[in-house]
């Protein structure tokens, strides 16, 4: 749940100017994530996000460049130790976790923003991840198997 509601808080600050912990938990709220000021603040600290400076004046939430690289990386982990195998099946990707980790996982594959995959279905330990065609899909599963292996 924890790192659903962080990948979350990411696409949240990437695609809205953030201003205040009180907006980003409106904003999870609306997204199906019960949480508490305290929650807010504690992943804040824990994604070491920062503010900046905006458009009109304010400033918002956002991660610094090494921050992002450090996050993938964790999410990357996240991945890896939840993984436990992939298949094609024509135009599928079916990824096999450990029991209550494709969610977290599907999250993850979902911040890689591979261009191949057109979605992404998480049950509690399988994931379905769609692509265009049984080539693609092959692709995918090659290019995390790589990428697996560099952690």
């Amino acid at each position: 749940m924890k790192a659903e509601r962080q990948a979350q808080i990411l696409r949240l600050i990437r695609e809205y100017d953030i201003e205040t912990q009180e907006e980003l938990a409106g904003k999870l709220e609306e997204s199906g994530f019960s949480v508490t000021q305290a929650t807010v603040s504690r992943d804040i600290r824990e994604l070491k996000l920062t503010k900046v400076g905006g458009k009109g004046g304010g400033s918002h939430y956002s991660l610094s460049r090494q921050t992002e690289t450090n996050e993938a990386g964790r999410y990357i982990r996240v991945l890896k130790d939840s993984l436990q195998s992939m298949a094609t099946a024509d135009n599928l990707l079916v990824v096999h976790t450990a029991s209550g980790m494709a969610m977290a996982a599907a999250a993850v594959l979902d911040e890689l923003h591979l261009e191949e995959i057109v979605g992404c279905i998480a049950g509690d330990n399988t994931i379905m991840c769609a692509t265009h065609s049984k080539s693609e899909a092959e692709q995918v599963m090659l290019r995390l198997e790589r990428m697996l292996e560099r952690i």
